[in-house]
């Protein structure tokens, strides 16, 4: 199987991180949560409930597409949980010379209610659910050019995990090798 980063992307409360350790622990591959990447005034601006420029994303876009490259560099494939909501953020990561494969794109998708109610249970989080209106409104879905799938989060997260690994087309067990 040829070096690949799944990048699980979606709005906050999608379920990134929770779906991107278990294809990270399915499949034994690296994982990344893109949150850890932010500077400390990315994260102070979004507790506040201030939505990130271009600006505030370009160094910490940078530091996401080098960690793909390093596991790539390594031969590993891996595995990140990460927003990724306009396509020129998904460009970033893809690189300069985007290869398909080499970065594939889950975007997770959901209904409103669905994750806003995600939003307002969850604890331990820098991002309010007041912001989900403006993720969504960002949101940008995948275009031809983008190798990926959208998987609605209606289903349990093991389920979800089958469904996305079927629709890439991923054994885990050749994975594994």
């Amino acid at each position: 199987m040829a070096v690949t980063c799944l990048v699980v992307m979606g709005v906050s409360g999608a379920g990134k991180s929770t779906i991107a350790g278990l294809l990270a622990e399915r499949l034994g591959w690296p994982m990344a949560e893109a949150d850890d990447f932010h500077s400390a005034s990315n994260v102070a601006k979004m507790r506040e409930g201030e939505a990130l420029t271009d600006a505030d994303r370009a160094p910490w876009l940078r530091s996401l597409r080098e960690w793909i490259e390093a596991r790539t560099a390594e031969g590993r494939s891996s595995v990140m949980a990460c927003s990724a909501l306009r396509h020129r953020y998904r460009d970033v990561l893809r690189g300069p010379d985007a290869v398909v494969g080499e970065v594939r794109f889950v975007h997770l998708s959901g209904a409103h209610e669905v994750i806003g109610a995600r939003l307002d249970h969850r604890e331990g989080h820098f991002m309010p659910a007041g912001l989900l209106d403006s993720q969504e409104a960002a949101l940008e879905p995948l275009g031809p050019d983008e190798d990926g799938v959208v998987v609605d989060v209606a289903h349990g997260p093991q389920e979800l995990v089958r469904v996305i690994l079927a629709e890439l087309g991923i054994d885990p067990e050749e994975a594994k090798a």
